[in-house]
């Protein structure tokens, strides 16, 4: 059987901040996963860069997204979704963040869903129980999750390892565990952040914006800590190579995997 892979991003998670949510499904997915708690995102540690980083692994200054504005490529490098594209591979986003819709070429993805985070309450759990149903029914070989209520509601609204932050970090950890849970066992999950955060803000190039986990739970993956040095750029080869795409020639980042 084909691979299949589900991308799960919690905007704003610190590392330690999934360690101390005090969700003990945390503990129970790291015995099971490959993971770090020390791989870096990119400069300026902001996520629409940082996402743009994550799908077309090159940094900020050669994709040209340094801020939460969208602009064109100067020069234009094919991300993951096109990659994917060429394969005929089915793709879907489930976002809370409309901005993230440009992370993909006009008419590659299969089908995309946005529910505005600003507008609706509770759109971490909504959107994961639409994934999902989706996943169920249609059988995507790769979806991606964001959940965006860690940066908005816990980092920006209450301060990054607030209570409230931590609070919302392990209801996020709970839409983990169902997607896990309820999804067939042959998809491979990756969980991730795009960026951490101190105080209500992020951005900068301290340790608690820059650094993040990476977890990747599934039959592609031996559970045990991965190598140092891990980054964000080494996401979309990695998802690439399980699906049997060919990585685009400016990535700058390598598979997890052998």
């Amino acid at each position: 059987m084909d691979k299949k892979v589900i991308l799960i991003l919690v905007d704003g998670m610190r590392p330690d901040g999934m360690m101390q949510c005090g969700n003990p499904y945390v503990e129970e997915l790291l015995k099971k996963s490959a993971y770090t708690l020390k791989a870096q995102t990119v400069f300026p540690s902001v996520t629409l860069p940082c996402h743009m980083s994550l799908f077309h692994s090159v940094d900020p200054a050669r994709h040209g997204i340094t801020t939460n504005l969208f602009m064109p490529q100067v020069r234009p490098i094919e991300g993951l979704i096109e990659r994917l594209d060429i394969l005929k591979k089915h793709t879907a986003f489930f976002i809370t963040w409309e901005r993230l819709r440009d992370l993909a070429r006009p008419n590659r993805l299969a089908h995309s869903l946005f529910i505005n985070q600003g507008c609706v309450q509770n759109t971490d759990r909504k959107i994961t129980d639409a994934a999902i149903d989706y996943i169920k029914k249609e059988s995507p070989d790769f979806l991606f999750l964001y959940l965006g209520e860690t940066d908005d509601r816990g980092g920006h609204d209450a301060g990054w390892m607030s209570e409230t932050y931590l609070q919302v970090v392990h209801d996020a950890m709970n839409c983990v565990k169902r997607v896990r849970d309820e999804i067939p066992a042959e998809y491979d999950v990756i969980l991730m952040a795009d960026h951490g955060g101190h105080d209500r803000s992020h951005g900068t190039d301290m340790p608690e914006d820059m650094t993040i986990p990476i977890v990747c739970c599934g039959p592609s993956f031996t559970p045990g800590e991965l190598p140092q040095g891990l980054s964000i750029k080494d996401v979309a080869p990695t998802i690439a190579k399980m699906l049997g795409a060919t990585p685009a020639d400016e990535w700058e980042g390598k598979p997890i995997i052998d």
